[in-house]
């Protein structure tokens, strides 16, 4: 991770506003793919607990993350269904890649309304899937019921989550370790998925008598 991107040094910067903000973009903004959501909302909850740049409950920091990610989803769903079908015959730029929508496209079409929950611990995928959710004008009531759920699970779960293991002496001397497992533990609910459906399909057509 490129120095300027390292969480601390961005919670230490920026506070409690930076990480509102960061967690914002990087759920519907399409500038924002390239910032680290989980390892910041991981670090944000180890700093809280050793009321380092921080000083707030941690309730009050998951509700203001969990606002911060719904509020971003919410963005990008309506972005989106504005300005989708052009989304998708825009050229390749320094800050935009088709492919990343197309593999967000791709996801939705696999997993649906579930998409919503599943991507918030899919890095790059949780800043597409609900723009690509607005261009294929998923029902309004469905998005936002499961932006709520992922929001919130993401944006607690992963906070409460660094709180907690921020406070065991091999966390705060390997967190760099720490960071890449989380990466590895967000994979983990699409897996699940993936071994599901692959269940589902491999079970044998029930036969219907004539």
């Amino acid at each position: 991770m490129p120095a300027f991107l390292d969480p601390e040094r961005l919670i230490s910067t920026f506070g409690v506003i930076g990480i509102l903000a960061m967690v914002f973009a990087e759920s519907g903004l399409l500038i924002g793919f390239f910032l680290p959501g989980d390892s910041l909302l991981f670090t944000a909850g180890l700093l809280i607990a050793a009321g380092t740049y921080l000083n707030l409950p941690l309730p009050v920091m998951c509700l203001l993350v969990s606002i911060a990610a719904v509020a971003g989803d919410q963005f990008g769903y309506l972005f989106g269904r504005r300005f989708g079908p052009a989304l998708f015959r825009r050229p390749d730029s320094r800050l935009f890649k088709q492919q990343n929508l197309v593999r967000a496209q791709v996801f939705f079409a696999e997993y649906g309304a579930r998409s919503i929950v599943l991507a918030r611990f899919v890095p790059i995928v949780r800043t597409f899937t609900p723009i690509v959710a607005g261009a294929s004008h998923m029902r309004y009531r469905t998005f936002l019921l499961y932006n709520l759920i992922g929001g919130t699970v993401w944006g607690c779960g992963v906070t409460t989550l660094g709180y907690f293991l921020g406070q065991i002496a091999f966390v705060k001397s390997n967190i760099e370790f720490i960071l890449v497992g989380i990466v590895v533990l967000s994979v983990i609910p699409i897996g699940v998925e993936w071994l599901r459906k692959r269940r589902t399909r491999s079970r044998p057509a029930p036969t219907h008598e004539p």
